[in-house]
């Protein structure tokens, strides 16, 4: 299963670098890649029987949306098959994703290295956003241009989906240092790779998803407080130290360029007004197709019958993922996107509050909290829709679902002990911290 775990991590490195998979070339790539994943993984299950196979009931939801998909395309319910089946192809590739993420992320130490690529992934691709942003503002890798518009930040083409990003790899840091989920030695290194997306977040001047990060700190807060009263309470210490640190470094780089950047409104900016007018315009969709929808990604060709201001530009999403659901997938996608919601945080509150080990734990509610803050996020923006944040927030809802890790060296982890006379040494427990920090 090695080699699945390696292609999985690389679609997930290449959908980010690939200006976030939002291009045919891109997503035809992850769909293909998906693809052979997927039968790489079925001919080496056919060969060795002794595999188990992992259903995580997250699929079920994923795949009503799949049929509700094919039922549009089969009983001509879309007026645009050809954007419809574009859809439900990038469906099939994300339900394959998180189907063998399920089946290859479980044991610990598959769990320590995918962390720890995620805290990379989020640093490197932070750090990359803060050196372009003031050395070539405007392009992407300092040679694509937007001809479209757009405001990009890092490989993203909209500071917005950098924002998301950030908003679903971040808490693994956090959710580390803070539930002592690695060693005290790793400390300084996890901060550092903490810091500076929290840096590069502000700097993007992302409003959205500024009030998302806010929000995803009171959440682990919350979370962490939960277990304040256990034999090692939580480090709550370093969200200060974090946000401090975060503060000063946006203060070093040019904290008035982030807060006129925050404060003010851009050429291609969406207003709040215009925000507000596309959600109506999904709703009247809905209302005049309220049971199977107007068609799984026809809502760009849908939309001008239904605007309620016409400004002569193109609404390919309405920025705001809960109505486009709605309006596309209708009552039974709402359902559908339901059901996954309170399946994933009724199995995530239960894997959360069973007995593990500190890494387990910290596993889990980092990816609540990533979950969460994506989630206030989509009532602004249309982060789902991006094939990259997509596909992590599907591996976000697998490790806050994942089943709950002892810690690694058992309850009854000893030393030995030799007394200074020489007598028989007796067996004293370990120091629970250091006991409980290895990953």
């Amino acid at each position: 299963m090695k080699l699945i775990r390696v292609g999985l991590c690389a679609l997930f490195v290449f959908t980010v670098l690939a200006y976030g998979a939002v291009e045919v070339w891109s997503q035809s790539i992850l769909e293909a890649g998906a693809a052979f994943l997927f039968v790489v993984w079925a001919v080496i299950v056919f060969r060795d029987r002794s595999l188990k196979i992992t259903w995580n009931p997250l699929c079920w939801p994923l795949l009503g949306l799949l049929a509700i998909g094919a039922a549009q395309l089969i009983f001509r319910i879309t007026p645009y098959p050809f954007l419809t089946r574009i859809e439900a192809l990038k469906l099939i590739s994300y339900f394959l994703v998180f189907f063998l993420s399920t089946q290859v992320f479980r044991e610990r130490q598959h769990l320590n290295s995918l962390a720890w690529l995620l805290m990379l992934l989020c640093f490197g691709i932070s750090l990359f956003g803060i050196v372009q942003r003031f050395t070539s503002e405007g392009t992407i890798y300092w040679f694509q241009k937007l001809t479209l518009g757009g405001d990009p930040f890092g490989p993203f083409v909209n500071r917005n989906h950098f924002a998301g990003f950030v908003e679903l790899t971040l808490p693994v840091g956090l959710g580390l240092m803070i539930f002592r989920g690695l060693r005290r030695d790793m400390f300084p290194l996890a901060s550092l790779l903490t810091i500076v997306p929290v840096g590069a977040l502000i700097l993007s001047g992302s409003r959205g998803g500024i009030v998302g990060f806010a929000f995803e700190l009171v959440v682990l807060g919350l979370v962490a407080r939960s277990r304040k009263h256990g034999t090692e309470p939580p480090r709550l210490a370093a969200l200060a130290l974090v946000g401090l640190a975060a503060i000063a470094l946006v203060g070093w780089l040019g904290a008035s360029k982030a807060i006129e950047r925050f404060s003010t409104l851009h050429a291609g900016d969406i207003t709040l007004s215009r925000r507000s007018m596309m959600v109506r315009g999904a709703a009247h969709i809905f209302e005049s197709h309220p049971i199977a929808g107007c068609g799984l990604g026809a809502l760009v060709a849908v939309y001008p019958r239904f605007e309620i201001t016409y400004d002569g530009l193109i609404v390919d999403h309405v920025h705001n993922d809960y109505m486009e659901l709605f309006a596309e997938m209708g009552l039974l996608g709402a359902i559908c996107g339901g059901a996954f919601l309170w399946i994933l945080f009724r199995d995530a509150r239960k894997c959360f509050g069973a007995e593990q080990g500190h890494f387990s734990r910290a596993i889990h509610a980092a990816a609540i909290t990533a979950l969460c803050g994506l989630l206030l996020h989509s009532l602004v923006d249309f982060n789902l829709h991006i094939a990259s944040n997509a596909l992590l927030f599907l591996l976000q809802a697998h490790l806050a679902t994942v089943p709950p890790l002892p810690s690694e060296g058992g309850r009854s982890q000893r030393r030995r002990v030799r007394r200074r006379d020489g007598s028989e040494p007796k067996e004293q427990p370990e120091d629970p911290a250091g006991a409980a920090s290895t990953v």
